[in-house]
C-alpha cells in the first residue's frame, strides 16, 4: 500500500477505479453484536434503515441453545428475502459437535458460516465441508499459510464452499491476488474482510477490492469501530462503503 501510494499522485488513490473515483460504492455486510433478543433486533431494524441487506453475526460468545433462539427470533421476523444473514463462529465449535449444530443452523435458512471450527485441523474441516447443510467460508484456516503448494494442498484437502480474505494477513494484495487465482481456479467463491485498520489501511483495500469486481457483499465496515479514526472520505451509505470525492483526508490526530 504504501509503494502505490508513493507512486500515486494522489497519495490516497491507490487504484483507478469507480470506487477510487467516487462514482460506485461497494456492498459490504453489517455487524451484528451478540446480546438479548431487544438489543439484537433493534441492531438489525437499524442496518435494514441504514440500507443494509446483508448482515454478520458473531456466534459462539455465548451458549448455542440461547444463539439458536436468537436467531429464530430473527428469522421470525425477517425472512431470506429480507436479510441474508451470515455466522462467524470463530472456530467456537468442537470437531465432534460441529455437523449437530450446523444441521441446527442451517434449518434457519443462513447464507453460510465462518470458521466452524479452529484452524489448523485441515481433516476435520475437510469432513464437514463435504457433509455440511450449511455452506462454510475459511477465514482464521488462510493465516501462516504463504507457500503457494501449501494453499493449493489446503484448498485441495478442505474444499470450502466460500474462503474470506483478510489482506493485511495473508500476504498483502500480491497474497491475496494468489489466492485468488487457486479459489477461482477451484470454482470457490470469496469475499474480502478489512481486519480493524484504521481508514488508511481501509482505504486501500477497499480500493483493491473494488478492482477485482466482486458481485458478493464484501466485509469492510470495521472502520465504524473506532473512537480514534483517521476522519477520511470513506462513508457507508446504504449498506456500502463509498468514497466520497467532496471530502477530504484530516491527518492531524496522526500528531496529536
Amino acid at each position: 500500500m504504501a509503494f502505490l501510494s508513493l507512486q500515486s499522485q494522489d497519495p490516497f488513490q491507490l487504484f483507478d477505479t469507480p470506487f477510487s473515483s467516487g462514482k460506485t460504492g461497494i456492498p459490504i455486510n453489517g455487524l451484528i453484536w451478540m446480546g438479548d433478543q431487544g438489543f439484537m433486533k433493534q441492531q438489525i431494524k437499524d442496518k435494514l434503515s441504514a440500507g443494509f441487506s446483508c448482515i454478520k453475526m458473531k456466534i459462539g460468545a455465548i451458549d448455542f441453545a440461547s444463539e439458536i433462539a436468537l436467531l429464530k427470533s430473527i428469522r421470525r421476523e425477517f425472512n431470506s428475502n429480507e436479510i441474508e444473514l451470515r455466522v462467524d463462529a470463530n472456530g467456537a465449535f468442537s470437531p465432534k459437535g460441529a455437523l449437530e449444530k450446523l444441521e441446527q443452523l442451517a434449518a434457519l435458512d443462513l447464507h453460510s458460516i465462518e470458521q466452524p471450527i479452529k484452524q489448523g485441523q485441515w481433516d476435520e474441516m475437510a469432513a464437514l465441508c463435504e457433509k455440511t447443510p450449511l455452506p462454510i467460508a475459511l477465514d482464521e484456516e488462510l493465516i501462516g499459510v504463504f507457500a503457494s503448494e501449501e494453499k493449493k494442498r489446503l484448498l485441495h484437502t478442505i474444499k470450502p464452499q466460500y474462503i474470506i480474505f483478510k489482506p493485511s494477513f495473508i500476504g498483502g494484495f500480491k497474497g491475496t491476488d494468489e489466492w485468488i487465482e487457486l479459489a477461482e481456479d477451484k470454482n470457490v467463491d470469496w469475499w474480502i474482510t478489512s481486519a480493524l485498520e484504521s481508514n488508511l489501511g481501509l482505504n486501500g483495500i477497499a480500493q483493491y477490492t473494488s478492482t477485482k469486481n466482486s458481485i458478493l457483499p464484501q466485509g469492510l465496515g470495521t472502520g465504524s469501530l473506532f473512537t480514534n479514526n483517521v476522519p477520511s472520505p470513506l462513508e457507508i451509505e446504504k449498506g456500502s462503503i463509498r468514497y466520497a470525492d467532496n471530502q477530504q483526508w484530516d491527518l492531524d490526530i496522526l500528531t496529536h
